[in-house]
């Protein structure tokens, strides 16, 4: 009934946002949007503002944009994040991208700003969610370097790292991917319904390839009751109930 993690500020959007949002109000009982780079943070301000207890919002610099963002424009957006604590769920998605970025270079400036984002979290006292692509170890060690402890892994692939995920009592929130993906299957059939979350990653990974909305959690949920032999009822209540509580959302079921 919530989904964690979708893309609301993406251009997708632009033609009819609002409407996308009021659909999804008659069915689910929030969105966390996540703002991933600094020129996206006034619009998603608005909509947290106009749909207040229904849009939330994670903030931070998506490991993608390490390139182009200058150590003035990243103090900058951090001091807004400070300013706007209030009006922040959490923070990400922030992490390591290794299928965009090749070079030893940029990887490392990457882990720079990771470590960054999680002691901003720490600051702010908000969690974490975790962009993690071909970078599974490394995001796995950073996050226990820097004893990380209210984490949420996105869209999680990492299944060999699963036990360390659980013995740090950390969360995942898993997509559509879960439709198609056997190692996804494996990790949501390996892993407690108490440590997941519901998500779509919108407009992106539609069940039917298209453009995707938040609504699609639904199906999302069906396919864990599946994997997990447990009835949709509770997989749809307790993965809300997990997202309520790890964002600490005002919402009550």
């Amino acid at each position: 009934m919530i989904d964690v993690h979708c893309h609301l500020e993406n251009e997708d959007y632009d033609k009819d946002r609002d409407s996308v949002i009021e659909d999804c109000k008659k069915e689910l009982r929030g969105l966390v949007t996540s703002c991933a780079h600094p020129k996206d943070f006034d619009l998603t301000m608005k909509l947290v503002e106009k749909y207040k207890n229904f849009v939330f919002c994670t903030c931070s610099i998506h490991p993608i944009y390490v390139k182009e963002i200058t150590t003035e424009q990243k103090n900058d957006f951090f001091s807004l994040l400070r300013e706007n604590k209030d009006k922040i769920t959490g923070i990400g998605e922030t992490g390591l991208d290794y299928y965009w970025t090749k070079e030893k270079e940029w990887r490392e400036k990457q882990k720079q700003l990771f470590r960054e984002h999680i002691s901003l979290a720490r600051e702010l006292n908000k969690p974490l969610v975790i962009h993690a692509r071909e970078s599974y170890e490394d995001c796995i060690e950073i996050l226990e370097q820097e004893r990380a402890e209210r984490v949420d892994l996105h869209m999680f692939g990492g299944r060999t790292l699963l036990e360390r995920v659980l013995s740090n009592q950390w969360c995942i929130s898993m997509n559509a991917i879960v439709l198609k993906s056997k190692n996804h299957k494996k990790i949501v059939r390996d892993i407690p319904l108490d440590r997941i979350m519901l998500e779509t990653d919108a407009p992106w990974l539609d069940p039917d390839g298209g453009r995707n909305t938040p609504l699609a959690i639904k199906t999302v949920a069906q396919k864990i009751a599946e994997i997990k032999k447990l009835s949709y009822d509770e997989v749809w209540k307790i993965c809300g109930q997990n997202a309520i509580d790890f964002l600490n959302l005002p919402i009550t079921l």
